[in-house]
């Protein structure tokens, strides 16, 4: 999928037949992890299954690789099973934040396993606007058959590799962050702010418009290829503070028909897991 096909309007779902698609409602609040079921349970596009990004987008017994580390192959596909997902099934993801709490994340982990996904654009709050039907409680879904679930690992970075590529001029890193964390003014969650020596900001925030949609693509396009420069889409790696705001530039970029770039899953909380490790301040 390219272009603007990796986003879909609130009335295109809405005219979807309830087979056609597995629709996710992925909210979640960093500040209270449960908010999110709690706001699925009180009220959700009909047919919506809940993800968590703590409990199913992520395996936080993993330790040093930041603080949303991506699960297990096979332990994705158990949760895309349990979801009622079958090969051949497209996935709708939406949250209230725009897409990157974390419909992105979601929607770049089933790109990296081949899977047709889009992310609602504009989300729970857009599908509400649209008037448009909601359901409360939990889901009933019938658990599908187990299956083997294939991932791009090129699609992933991690220490060893970032720092062979951190070196070559082709590379861009691109860091999602707000600019104040970014520039280590203000960091609420890691032990340290700034960002990874040479990276550059691209605040996830930027690719949306007011009203929390995306930008067009054209838009999108133009900004991205000024923020590239000389760099081609597959030499751009994304990182952010968690692994997760990150997928919302992998999410804009291929809106914008910018396709091949790739994810430092670690991210900055993974960075500065190791203090030896060096931090940059400042633009």
């Amino acid at each position: 999928m390219t272009g603007r096909r990796v986003l879909i309007g609130a009335k295109e779902l809405a005219a979807l037949p309830r087979e056609a698609a597995l629709i996710v409602d992925c909210r979640f609040a960093l500040a209270d992890p449960n908010q999110g079921e709690r706001d699925y349970l009180d009220a959700h596009v009909p047919g919506a299954v809940y993800a968590s990004l703590d409990r199913d987008l992520s395996d936080l017994s993993k330790s040093g690789l930041g603080r949303h580390p991506l699960p297990d192959v096979p332990v994705f596909a158990r949760t895309l099973s349990g979801w009622g997902w079958r090969p051949g099934m497209r996935v709708v993801a939406y949250d209230d934040a725009g897409g990157a709490l974390a419909a992105a994340r979601l929607w770049w982990m089933l790109r990296t396993a081949g899977i047709e996904a889009q992310v609602l654009d504009g989300g729970w709050s857009a599908w509400r606007e649209a008037g448009l039907p909601i359901e409360s409680g939990a889901v009933d879904v019938a658990a599908a058959q187990p299956f083997a679930l294939a991932i791009h690992t090129q699609a992933v970075v991690y220490y060893p590799e970032l720092e062979r590529l951190r070196a070559r001029p082709s590379t861009l890193l691109l860091d999602a962050g707000a600019a104040p964390r970014f520039r280590g003014e203000h960091e609420p969650l890691d032990r340290v702010g700034g960002h990874v020596p040479g990276a550059r900001n691209r605040p996830f925030a930027e690719n949306l418009q007011a009203n929390g949609r995306f930008k067009p693509a054209g838009a999108l396009r133009g900004e991205y290829v000024h923020v590239l420069g000389n760099h081609a889409p597959r030499d751009v790696i994304h990182m952010c503070g968690s692994g997760v705001t990150a997928c919302h530039n992998l999410l804009a970029m291929e809106a914008a028909g910018l396709s091949g770039s790739r994810l430092f899953a670690p991210s900055w909380s993974g960075w500065v897991s190791d203090l030896a490790r060096p931090v940059a301040t400042g633009d």
